[in-house]
């Protein structure tokens, strides 16, 4: 037998290089999925700003161009009036939500809209089903 110790031999890199990519790629693939669970214990929150978060204006339109506001119903000639004087006991910050038939016309709503704005409401919302 005939051996040459002289011969530096070549190591091929490659399958291992293309296994580091393929670990690679799994492991950028299942790190975003990893989701850590902490157990946090969270401080009791005061009743009084829970209850500040409840209140909520809600005016509802028919199609008859009736409008409910609590308990109270109004035509649209008197509404800017009536809400003006309603809304003096609420702070302008309060959510009011408008509930409008669908066959109401679009002028109609827009008038409840700009009655509330220009009263002061800052968050006003149009309610639909879906």
């Amino acid at each position: 037998m005939n051996f040459n110790f002289d011969e530096n031999p070549e190591l091929n890199i490659t399958p291992l290089v293309d296994i580091m990519l393929v670990l690679l790629a799994i492991l950028m693939v299942t790190t975003p999925v990893i989701v850590y669970e902490e157990n946090i214990n969270l401080p009791q929150g005061s009743k009084t700003s829970k209850s500040e978060e409840s209140a909520k204006i809600e005016i509802r339109a028919d199609k008859d161009r009736n409008i409910y506001l609590k308990d109270s119903t109004y035509d649209y000639a008197s509404f800017v009036d009536n809400f003006a004087l309603f809304s003096n006991e609420y702070d302008k910050k309060t959510p009011v939500y408008i509930r409008a038939d669908k066959d109401l016309k679009y002028d109609d709503v827009i008038y409840i809209l700009k009655t509330v704005k220009e009263v002061g409401f800052t968050r006003v919302s149009l309610v639909t089903d879906g």
